[in-house]
């Protein structure tokens, strides 16, 4: 028996191949991938054969959003059985770092973070038929739940975390004006968390059309294309600024500069996108005293994303734009490249 995997070989280079049937071992299960969501470090890796100083030296199974049914049990697990459809969590600290010691998983120096480079041999990822994973890891998903929507529980989890950051800043979001600036998959699934939380007033930024539009279905009450309109913020830096917090998730320099610009004064801006060195108006960050602050990964978020999504609560159908199966997995990355068509893009399994 063999399964199949998308694996990337080098820049450009993605492979359709075959793998030998997976076996769990104690502790782990076998789950069949039913939905598996390209992100955009899938992306990095697979346009550039790389994320900064992190190079694919090896071939890699990429993918780390993923949902499927647990279809086999290895040796002393428990509180599974086959059949149970379930969320994968991607990471797997390893507990003894400083970091994990302190509760700070998401920061753990020895993670093991599935479709990652970062360490040598690679860390395989999610996009295959079946795998072998930690029954701990399995998160179960309630059955009226799509597979499509389950699979969004990682970049949901990112986006928790992005929100108990503000909110330990910045307290009950309800009645709020919030910016948030790119409408890439992120950002969507930030402003569907504004909207939960009740905001009064959700902007959106964004430079197309057609991701503006998914913005407005997740709830969003302006959105502005700044390719189009340059100056559609203008009126929101009139008395220091107008909004309360800012979500930053384009990873673009004027985007950041524009939500300085439009943050009043002890607001507090989240800066959920990964972007490298950037200019920064530090004086006006200084002068309007500005929280300016990061958000990395999740922890236990990942089980409140799973959480949220088995409620229903949030309005997630409208954000996967596009699934298409993996056999054509070349194609679905370049369909995710293209932001002028996609929000989220899955491969799916039968």
């Amino acid at each position: 028996m063999t399964i199949r995997v998308a694996r990337l070989h080098g820049q450009n280079d993605l492979r359709v191949e075959r793998l030998d049937e997976p076996e769990p071992g104690a502790g782990e299960v076998i789950v069949q991938i039913g939905a598996g969501g390209i992100c955009g470090s899938d992306i990095h890796y697979h346009a550039d054969g790389g994320i900064g100083t992190i190079r694919v030296r090896e071939p890699i199974i990429l993918g780390h959003e993923a949902a499927g049914t647990v279809i086999l049990l290895g040796a002393e697990v428990e509180g599974l059985v086959p059949g149970d459809r379930v969320a994968i969590n991607p990471s797997h600290p390893c507990g003894q770092c400083r970091f994990c010691r302190a509760g700070a998983h998401q920061h753990c120096l020895n993670m093991r973070f599935k479709g990652s480079a970062m360490f040598l041999p690679h860390e395989q990822g999610f996009f295959r038929d079946r795998l072998a994973i930690g029954a701990g890891q399995c998160h179960r998903v309630a059955e009226n739940v799509p597979m499509s929507e389950a699979a969004l529980a990682e970049p949901l989890a990112v986006c928790c975390r992005a929100m108990a950051r503000a909110r330990d800043l910045v307290g009950n979001l309800a009645d709020r004006r919030v910016l948030i600036t790119g409408a890439g998959p992120i950002g969507v699934l930030c402003i569907a968390l504004a909207r939960h939380f009740g905001a009064a007033e959700i902007v959106v930024t964004d430079l197309q059309d057609a991701v503006l539009a998914v913005a407005c279905e997740v709830g969003a009450t302006r959105v502005v294309n700044v390719a189009r309109d340059p100056a559609g913020l203008s009126d929101y830096e009139a008395d220091k600024g107008q909004f309360d917090l800012a979500f930053e998730c384009s990873a673009a320099a004027t985007a950041l500069r524009s939500a300085i610009a439009c943050t009043r004064p002890l607001g507090t801006i989240v800066q959920v996108g990964v972007m490298g060195d950037a200019s920064v108006p530090f004086n006006m960050l200084v002068a309007k005293e500005l929280n300016l602050i990061g958000s990395h990964r999740f922890d236990a978020e990942f089980g409140q994303a799973v959480d949220l999504i088995n409620a229903r609560e949030l309005n997630l159908a409208p954000i996967v734009t596009h699934s298409l199966p993996v056999e054509e997995a070349q194609s679905a990355m370049e369909l995710a490249r293209d932001r002028s068509r996609a929000v989220k893009v899955h491969l799916t399994f039968d």
